[in-house]
């Protein structure tokens, strides 16, 4: 007889390999013909909202690593709320407006915008911005990231626009918006002003120089002998010098240094001595800052005034107390200008080229007059030192180019008008991590008025009219009408039209007499589309709620789209549009550097995909720190991808042992369950218990870890281990077989969903091959649920217990395996000299030789004393000897009752009784 064909071994259709690559696209393709998305949203209609909104991406260039963790984590959370209770619809959206698609068009597709309309340029903007949007989607689904991918929002749609309108009239009727000339960062590359959030700081040499500016008037306090020392790290500027800055309440001494008299600051005056090397220096007087107030000294190389002011501003940390004030180059120096009725003086021109406004240098580039600045200094006198420092400097997040402050007319939102409100609004939403709190908290404290307005033409037009004067025409009417016209047209109208043709029918207004109208030409921060988002998608789809439950981006979000939708949404409606924000760091290469293309360190996502599949680079996902930055690389990849082939070898080997499983007739009712089995329903509680908590903290590491000890410690190591015997020898319905497959069809039901928000493709791989289940996918159905198990701390400390015995056990058996004692440990007989209390434990404990997979297990009696060759642990000694008997041909355990029966001469008595039973008709 061929023993082979009477035992049970496993048989399934899930294969070891899992070839993600090639069969995650199919299985993507049946979802997107089943329409998985709308059936899950459709099974849980009525549940309570859970509404994670959508952070939108830029459309432009292929997907990165950030991405890919931002998209996928996004996947978790909205995955794991759908089944746990919730209706958790995800709208993906897009951000389509900006300079990088100008640049790419003019630099890339080398079109020349000078030769065509603005509106024919801003046509090839949205075919680009569009063709963009559908590379992203394909790729974000290759991730298995589930949503409304053909029905996401996009900045750039009609209907966005309209809403985004809305929110800017809605900001302006409340007082919120207005146009002043000011001080704002502005980037001479992309000629255009930027908001806060577009400014990032790199390093860059600058001249450092100190500079006299003598006394013309001291108003009895200074003499015309004395001059004012200033400090400047932007030479520069001075042609837009209009004052000097002190403090008020600090002291200031005057000096008689090299036959002059300077005057700085006390409290840096040694400070100063020594970078400008007075070694003679003696201070003659010590006057307060506020007495200095409207002394007048002379500009060192134009024949201007420059007065001194009392500035709170004004500290000690460097320089020298007296602060080079230019109010169309600084907003410090701008406030404390408008305070004293000095002029905004700005020469300085779109294009960063000096005007006729600063003679001597108009025409050229403002960072190319340094030298020439320095020059004029020392032949007029007025240069004391210069010299050169690298400090951190502000750089146009697009361009990577410097900025600097200029002051132009600009529109603005206002910020100091509700920063209360928008303190309280942090106060109420919850931060993930804590300190996201702080972090937004000061930036909001912080900032000043949000410049809101861009002189670019890829974006949604400021709906703004002039009149004839010159006065600006922004009403309800007005903004009403605009939206309407975008809603039914698009933005591109207002540059396709005259301003009178964007106006309502027979609009009339005092400041155009005869009917002349013009309209505004900037176009609004893209901060502002991406920011009105909580309006025009919250608000407008029936699907969503305002406010949303989390809003999740990385933590450069905090200036960025956390920053600019709790503006907006607090302006027009009072709240945050947030309930919740979470936030991510960066994704950085194995050794923790920035990934870049000239350090050859970069990984693709869509590379990923091709070598290993999405389910791996969501493993990997799972298995970082998000919340600070994360390292990949492909040695880590490797290891994760090890990880995976552990957690798919588990899920075949419960889905091989199932073979012949029904869970409706089979199962054995969880009362009988006794002893190992309810001890694994037992750790398969505690599993789904931590991991429900994980996943409701966004914890996702411990998820990970979880669930993979659970795989490799619980079960491989243990209970699938000690299950072979059973469920391969006993006959298909011996009582402890169906005992097994019970409890292992509970475990994979339950470690299918518990997997299914990180692993989407594997989870309905292995829910198509478990027997007896009706929903079509996974996806479909909710998480499980803790089984109550009757005296769960007993059982859990028995149990508990046991296993650090067996882990003694084991650790006996490897030594005797390395001592070459024994080979396999079936052919190892044990005898155990358990201390009292694992005496008890042991009595107690059915099935041994299984427990511990040896053929033979003796408890000493109390009075034999250890033999010198046993190894002795804390709780037990354990004698390893090779058991005596013959090897069953069938079980493989040595046994004496081999040969008893003589029509199964190869057989221990227990083999041949199942055969003879169950399989007299085998050949």
């Amino acid at each position: 007889m061929d023993y082979k064909k009477t035992l049970l071994m496993p048989k399934t259709g899930f294969p070891m390999r899992g070839n993600l690559p090639n069969s995650e696209p199919k299985r993507q393709e049946n979802w997107e013909q089943q329409d998985i998305y709308q059936k899950v949203q459709d099974r849980t209609k009525g549940r309570p909202h859970f509404v994670l909104h959508d952070g939108p991406p830029y459309a432009n260039g292929d997907i990165h690593m950030g991405h890919a963790l931002n998209k996928i984590i996004k996947d978790f959370i909205v995955r794991y709320k759908s089944m746990t209770g919730f209706y958790a619809p995800y709208v993906p959206g897009w951000d389509t407006h900006g300079l990088p698609i100008e640049t790419a068009l003019t630099k890339k597709k080398k079109i020349d915008r000078k030769k065509m309309s603005i509106a024919d340029f801003r046509k090839l903007c949205e075919e680009y911005a569009m063709n963009q949007v559908n590379s992203q989607r394909e790729q974000f689904m290759r991730l298995g990231v589930r949503g409304d991918w053909w029905n996401p929002y996009i900045t750039l749609e009609k209907e966005f626009e309209a809403e985004q309108i809305k929110v800017f009239g809605d900001m302006a009727k409340k007082g919120f918006i207005y146009k002043g000339k000011k001080p704002v960062y502005w980037s001479p590359s992309s000629e255009s002003a930027l908001a806060e959030a577009e400014i990032e700081y790199h390093d860059k040499r600058s001249g450092s120089i100190y500079v006299a500016f003598k006394v013309i008037d001291g108003k009895g306090v200074l003499s015309e002998d004395d001059a004012f020392v200033i400090w400047t790290t932007t030479p520069w500027t001075l042609p837009a010098n209009l004052g000097i800055s002190v403090h008020p309440d600090l002291e200031y001494s005057v000096v008689k240094t090299g036959g002059r008299s300077l005057v700085v600051a006390s409290g840096l005056f040694d400070e100063v001595k020594t970078t400008l090397e007075w070694d003679d220096a003696v201070v003659t007087k010590t006057i307060k800052g506020n007495e200095l107030e409207h002394i007048v000294a002379r500009h060192p190389f134009y024949d201007r005034d420059s007065l001194v002011m009392n500035g709170e501003h004004v500290t000690l940390d460097a320089g020298t107390g007296c602060v080079h004030t230019a109010p169309g180059h600084g907003e410090d120096d701008f406030i404390i200008g408008q305070k004293y009725g000095l002029d905004v003086l700005c020469p300085v021109d779109d294009k960063g080229v000096m005007t006729n406004e600063a003679p001597g240098f108009e025409g050229e580039f403002y960072d190319n007059i340094n030298k020439k600045v320095s020059e004029m200094l020392e032949e007029a006198g007025a240069l004391l030192k210069l010299s050169f420092i690298t400090h951190s400097y502000p750089h146009d997040w697009r361009t990577k180019k410097p900025v600097i402050f200029r002051a132009t007319a600009q529109w603005f939102a206002s910020i100091a008008d509700i920063r209360e409100d928008l303190l309280e609004a942090v106060r109420k939403t919850e931060w993930v991590p804590a300190w996201g709190e702080t972090r937004l908290h000061n930036m909001v404290r912080d900032r000043g008025d949000w410049c809101i307005s861009r002189q670019r033409a890829w974006g949604v037009p400021i709906p703004v009219f002039y009149g004839e004067d010159g006065t600006e025409i922004l009403t309800e009417e007005t903004i009403s009408h605009v939206s309407t016209l975008f809603r039914e047209h698009g933005s591109n109208i207002w540059f396709e039209r005259e301003a009178k043709e964007l106006l309502p029918d027979g609009f009339t207004s005092p400041h155009s007499p005869n009917g002349i109208f013009t309209k505004e030409t900037d176009i609004m921060d893209v901060w502002f589309d991406s920011g009105s988002s909580h309006q025009g998608v919250l608000k407008e789809r029936d699907d969503l709620v305002h406010p949303a439950d989390l809003y999740f981006e990385g933590s450069d979000q905090y200036r960025g789209w956390f920053n600019s939708s709790l503006t907006t949404s607090v302006a027009i409606n009072g709240i945050a549009p947030y309930k919740g924000v979470l936030s991510h760091g960066f994704v950085m290469d194995g050794e923790g550097k920035k990934m870049s293309k000239s350090l050859g360190n970069i990984i693709v996502p869509n590379d990923v995909m091709k070598q290993l599949g999405a389910d791996i680079l969501r493993l990997w996902v799972a298995s970082v720190d998000y919340q600070a930055d994360s390292r990949v690389s492909d040695p880590i990849l490797k290891q994760v991808a090890e990880t995976y082939r552990k957690i798919r070898n588990t899920f075949r080997f419960l889905l091989g042992n199932l073979h012949d499983f029904n869970p409706e007739t089979n199962s054995v009712k969880q009362e009988d369950l006794q002893g190992v089995h309810k001890f694994m329903l037992v750790k398969l509680n505690e599993l789904t218990n931590r991991i429900h908590d994980d996943y409701k903290s966004y914890q996702f590491l411990n998820v990970y870890n979880n669930f993979r000890n659970f795989c490799t410690v619980e079960l491989s190591s243990f209970y699938m281990d000690i299950s072979k015997d059973t469920l391969y020898i006993e006959h298909a319905d011996h009582p402890e077989r169906r005992a097994f497959q019970t409890v292992m069809y509970e475990v994979l039901t339950s470690l299918t969903k518990l997997i299914a928000p990180i692993l989407p493709h594997t989870a309905d791989e292995v829910w198509e091959n478990l027997p007896g289940q009706t929903e079509e996918s996974v996806q479909l159905t909710d998480m499980p649920s803790a089984i109550e198990q009757g005296d769960y701390d007993g059982l859990k400390a028995h149990w508990n217990a046991f296993m650090r015995v067996r882990d003694e056990v084991l650790k006996a058996l490897e030594v005797a395996r390395n001592e070459k004692v024994i080979g396999k440990s079936l052919q190892s007989s044990l005898t155990l000299y358990p201390n009292e209390q694992t005496r008890k434990l042991l009595k107690e404990t059915e099935s041994l030789s299984k427990l511990f997979i040896v053929s033979n297990v003796r408890i000493a009696s109390v009075t034999e004393e250890i033999p010198s060759d046993a190894q002795v642990f804390e709780e037990i000694a354990v004698l390893v000897e090779k058991a005596e008997g013959e090897t069953c041909g069938r079980c493989w355990q040595v046994s004496q009752t081999v040969g008893e029966q003589e029509n199964h001469p190869s057989l221990c008595s227990n083999c041949a009784e199942t055969v003879n039973k169950h399989y007299a008709h085998v050949e």
